[in-house]
């Protein structure tokens, strides 16, 4: 008997109905009566605007201020119980809380109360009650509200299965592993996945998900375990649980490139989750340092690499330095020269006239020591606010001194000079005397400090970091941990002006360090997907640059596919973020046991010796090998077909490098097979066969994916074989490698042969 069929049967399921009943009708009457406090808030607002034409205007603007606030509240109410009036919930737990009565208590993306009573219809999933249903095993359980513990007694948990506001069926359990909810989930369209994981929260990413939300997070998980959508749950929970004390737009999401925006875009407004900042890295630094670059395409030289079947690296690799600790101090050891340059300027005193007003040895003790915590052109600032104060409080007091020495000297010329010619001459000349020197000291006031700051150029951040990366003079003194050829090397690298991806963190750096961060750019708490992509010189820029260790930082090393220039190893990073909570998830919920069979073996060969990803238990076909010696077009269509008629839509044609993603996608096309080739500014059109580089697969996921190698195998490399994990973990469901052999693929006759082949 199948599950609906078992439902049916239970003696809860017309009570079930009925609740369901209830909770739409309820929702209904409060979308009515949120409809009509939309639009009498609209006309209360519109009659304050008509009052603002009157002169006393006060009571009005307060009135357009309130209602406001009421019409925001209304119109966020509204659109969040449209958004889940189809599914109102997706689970129950039968709780009673120490000392207070039982509870039934439906748990959806949203909350509702009743009005009146103001007992809860609808308890969000981000509620700390809420996370009884996650991680709590039937019996007796604590939980935390607030620092505080709670305990009770969790009596049953349940689950439904509700489309377009119908109960189809539902299910008692205890933990939510490997139930059906799971399940049907896992074996859902990647279209899907996405916005409907909130139901199936299994209990070690929910651990994550509500992990201390005032200290940094990192999270080393195997492909297919969630790790995107545990950030973007994550960032959720946060906004609900810090969100009164906290602006959304101060909260940053650095992802891998615009496709990968595209793709979380139509999930962060189901959870809750709007007007944070989505961007990339490159986009962040150059609009938070107001610096325009022409990049290289960072791709490129992974292409290169890839093409060439380049394992090693040179030992002077200039990419993976300007990405080291290394390469952050001999950037502060500039700093701290250019500091020492302008601190030499204060060796002149500040004078109005002949008086001195300040020491320039205290101003210098303000620079380098009281103000030090500021950056470099923020602390001259702030000392010309000290000057600017300073002539203002003492110019009076030498115009007081002044006007009174003038005066003692006049009047003893009056008195005491009995020559009528010489006391006129001698009085007229102090007048005049006074006359001059005051209105010049009066002046000299006004622009004081503006004079004597003007010695204090600004520097333009990139011409100066241009001048350590060409100036063999400077890059000697600065850079003494190099030999004398890696410091050639380094130079002639530099020749030509050419701006790679990693010179944006020392541009963001030096920006930080000497004119500081914009606060609109000043994020308190950032979330980084792909993060084993970054070098850790980034991620120090960031850190020193934002001011905060507030990040939530997800990767996997063996899809470090940018490791000649990025993260190998995770120690450095937590060394890096002290207060860090580490976390491993290796369990993936993407794909079958039988794919995740094949993606291991090539796991298995990888130098960073991470333990194998554990598929949940799902089953599906055997990936298939399907030899053929050149790309035939025929047979590609062949295959899709065939995926598509066993109900499947998400689809990739995944290549391993860009050029053979262009060359196959115009011979599909003028085949008249509808394929779109991706690039990291792409759109993603579902019904496309998707023709994708391997490196920009990373983050995506499909039905089921077509795997291609002719003239360019995976060689047996650390770059090609994280590619080729990458490429293989991206299917759900369905996976075929087509190529010469399986050589081409790292694999030895594991594969099952297709019957057409």
């Amino acid at each position: 008997m199948d599950e609906a069929n078992q439902s049916y049967l239970h003696p809860d399921f017309q009570k079930e109905v009925e609740r369901l009943q209830f909770t739409k009708q309820y929702m209904d009457e409060i979308l009515e009566a949120s409809q009509r406090d939309l639009r009498a808030v609209q006309e209360k607002i519109k009659e304050s605007m008509a009052n603002l034409e009157y002169i006393d205007s006060s009571d009005s603007y307060i009135n357009i201020l309130t209602n406001s606030r009421f019409f925001e509240l209304a119109l966020n109410q509204k659109e969040s119980l449209e958004a889940v009036k189809k599914k109102p919930y997706f689970a129950r737990i039968h709780f009673q809380r120490k000392g207070e009565a039982e509870e039934l208590l439906y748990i959806g993306k949203t909350s509702l109360f009743h009005n009146e009573t103001f007992e809860p219809i609808i308890v969000d999933w981000r509620s700390p009650v809420a996370n009884v249903y996650y991680d709590g095993r039937l019996g007796e359980i604590t939980y935390q509200v607030r620092d505080e513990e709670y305990s009770g007694h969790l009596f049953s948990k349940r689950q439904y299965k509700i489309e377009d506001g119908q109960l189809l069926s539902f299910q008692d359990v205890d933990l939510t592993t490997n139930d059906e909810l799971l399940q049907d989930a896992l074996s859902g369209k990647a279209d899907v996945r996405l916005t409907e994981i909130v139901a199936t929260i299994q209990k070690e990413q929910n651990e994550i998900i509500r992990a201390h939300l005032r200290q940094p997070i990192l999270v080393q998980g195997a492909a297919g375990s969630g790790k995107t959508t545990i950030a973007l749950h994550r960032i959720s929970y946060f906004l609900y649980t810090m969100g009164e004390h906290f602006n959304p737009e101060q909260l940053m999401i650095l992802a891998p490139n615009k496709l990968f925006i595209d793709y979380i875009g139509d999930v962060l407004p189901e959870l809750g989750v709007e007007h944070i900042c989505q961007t990339t890295y490159s986009e962040y630094v150059q609009k938070a340092t107001g610096i325009k670059l022409k990049l290289q395409n960072p791709n490129e030289q992974l292409e290169e690499l890839v093409e060439g079947a380049i394992d090693a690296l040179p030992s002077f690799n200039i990419s993976k330095i300007k990405g080291s600790l290394l390469y952050r101090d001999i950037l502060d050891r500039y700093i701290k020269l250019h500091e020492q340059n302008l601190a030499s300027l204060f060796d002149e005193d500040v004078y109005i006239e002949k008086y001195r007003i300040m020491r320039g040895s205290h101003l210098k003790k303000l620079f380098l020591t009281e103000f030090a915590y500021m950056p470099i052109e923020k602390r001259l600032e702030r000392i010309k606010k000290v000057v600017q104060t300073e002539v203002k409080r003492k110019s009076k007091a030498v115009l007081s001194t002044l006007n009174a020495r003038y005066e003692e000297m006049i009047g003893k010329a009056l008195s005491g000079l009995r020559d009528p010619e010489k006391r006129r001459q001698t009085v007229t000349k102090f007048i005049d005397e006074r006359d001059e020197r005051i209105p010049k000291i009066k002046e000299q006031s006004k622009s004081a400090a503006t004079a004597y700051m003007r010695r204090f150029e600004k520097v333009k951040i990139k011409p100066m970091y241009r001048k350590l990366v060409t100036d063999r003079l400077l890059l000697r003194e600065l850079a003494p941990e190099w030999t004398f050829e890696e410091q050639e090397k380094f130079i002639r690298a530099h020749a030509k002006e050419q701006w790679v991806l990693e010179d944006l963190a020392a541009l963001y750096y030096l920006h930080a360090k000497i004119k500081g961060i914009a606060d609109q750019f000043k994020m308190r708490v950032v979330f980084i997907d792909e993060v084993q992509d970054y070098s850790l010189f980034q991620l120090a820029a960031l850190k020193a640059g934002l001011e905060t260790d507030m990040f939530t930082m997800v990767g996997d090393l063996a899809q470090g596919i940018h490791s000649y220039r990025s993260l190998t190893e995770w120690s450095p990073v937590l060394e890096l973020f002290p207060r860090a909570n580490y976390f491993t998830l290796q369990k993936s919920y993407r794909t079958t046991i039988e794919i995740m069979e094949i993606a291991n073996k090539i796991l298995a060969k990888m130098d960073e010796d991470l333990p194998l990803v554990e598929p949940v238990v799902r089953h599906g076909n055997n990936p298939t090998f399907i030899k053929c010696n050149e790309f035939n077009v025929e047979r590609i269509q062949t295959i899709y077909n065939r995926i598509k008629q066993n109900g499947h839509k998400s689809i990739a044609l995944i290549c391993k490098t860009t050029k053979e993603a262009t060359d196959y996608t115009k011979l599909l096309t003028n085949s008249g097979i509808d394929a779109q080739m991706l690039s990291e500014e792409s759109e993603l059109k579902g019904s496309s066969l998707l023709v994708v580089p391997s490196h920009l697969a990373k983050g995506l996921e499909f039905d089921a994916v077509i795997l291609a190698a002719f003239d360019i195998p995976y060689f047996d490399t650390r770059i090609d074989r994280k590619l080729l994990y990458v490429a293989l973990t991206r299917a759900m469901h369905e996976l075929y490698l087509v190529g010469p052999n399986e050589d081409v693929f790292l694999l030895d006759s594991v594969l099952k042969m297709s019957e057409n082949s």
